[in-house]
């Protein structure tokens, strides 16, 4: 079921993957979008999209306060695929803080929904993958784990949005949400940006965790009902 919403968007994480995907989309539908990216290396092809730019790291929490402010008193819609890609004990995960920073940062301001992209395998997710995958993934697991909690607490109207395993393809146009947390399978990025596009039209969507996947690349042993959007 869809809604009459905001068209304004921010997006944090819009340099590569999914969060391109997402500003794409969006500018293709006439939104409104601030991308968030952490150095200017892709500000080109996304101002050539029609997105506005922020350049900024998302653990300064005072640059991410200023930034998603650039919709005035206007309501909006944040999404976010922050993540980091390795840890050491001088450079903690953004999955986790980083996130947190942008939740944070959109509790006092109108923020019709915020969604979170995360993963499958997180929280009571771990259920769809092998241990050796998990033990792998453990580090980010553990902090998009606290993101999820830290935005369910929040009390921002929230969608999370946990893919399977990203593929680099042509989109397919398959891909499905489901609340079954055994679903496990791959999606590729561009699937994954359409359906976050759609939650955040869905009313549906709201307050739900949903594991995103592929019809045609599912790996599950268990029947998989996909939610209508």
């Amino acid at each position: 079921m869809n809604q009459h919403t905001s068209q304004n968007c921010f997006v944090a994480g819009a340099s590569r993957g999914v969060g391109f995907e997402v500003v794409k989309a969006l500018c293709q539908k006439g939104y409104t979008v601030i991308a968030l990216i952490r150095t200017a290396d892709t500000r080109p092809q996304l101002e050539s999209l029609g997105a506005s730019i922020q350049i900024g790291d998302a653990l300064d929490a005072d640059f991410v306060k200023t930034a998603i402010q650039c919709f005035g008193d206007a309501p909006f819609k944040v999404v976010t695929t922050v993540g980091g890609k390795g840890m050491t004990r001088d450079e903690p995960r953004s999955d986790y803080l980083g996130n947190r920073t942008l939740i944070d940062a959109a509790k006092a301001l109108p923020c019709q929904r915020f969604l979170l992209v995360s993963s499958i395998g997180v929280r009571e997710s771990a259920i769809a993958l092998p241990p050796p995958v998990l033990e792998t993934l453990r580090p980010a697991l553990l902090a998009k784990a606290k993101a999820e909690e830290h935005l369910i607490a929040s009390q921002l109207p929230y969608t999370i949005v946990r893919p399977g395993g990203l593929l680099s393809e042509p989109a397919t146009g398959q891909g499905i949400v489901t609340e079954n947390v055994q679903a496990a399978g791959s999606i590729t990025r561009t699937d994954v940006a359409d359906i976050v596009i759609q939650c955040l039209e869905s009313s549906t969507a709201e307050n739900k965790v949903l594991s995103a996947v592929d019809s045609n690349r599912i790996r599950s042993e268990h029947p998989i009902e996909p939610l209508a959007l």
